[in-house]
């Protein structure tokens, strides 16, 4: 089992001066950092890694991933445990979420931003 360091959840009661640490499975520490890999060397993208709003639970993180460019800010949040695959193309990072049935929902992210796909066949 892994932890994540992540943000505090932006309420006056859970501000604390240390990150908290957020136990997860080995499968969503990989996905954290493949995230963290995708967003490190492409400019105008950036990860946050915060705690769920259920507290003292294993894999309670959630990540937003923000792209800013120019007059264009995107933003995405999702829970890592929302995360069914993750694939890297020559071109994009897409994210699968919550598959079933042959349906799942998509975040593809590329240098020129975001999309999300809400209902796509597998």
């Amino acid at each position: 089992m892994a932890t994540l360091r992540v943000q505090p959840r932006p309420t006056p009661a859970e501000r604390a001066d240390v990150p908290p640490e957020v136990e997860v499975d080995d499968a969503l520490a990989d996905v954290a950092d493949v995230l963290e890999e995708w967003v490190e060397p492409r400019d105008g993208w950036e990860l946050r890694l915060r705690q769920g709003h259920d507290f003292g639970r294993r894999n309670n993180v959630e990540a937003e991933l923000v792209f800013a460019s120019g007059h264009q800010t995107s933003a995405v949040s999702l829970r890592l445990d929302q995360v069914d695959r993750v694939d890297e193309t020559s071109s994009e990072l897409v994210l699968r979420l919550e598959e079933r049935d042959g349906i799942a929902k998509l975040v593809r992210l590329s240098v020129a931003g975001l999309a999300v796909e809400l209902f796509h066949i597998v």
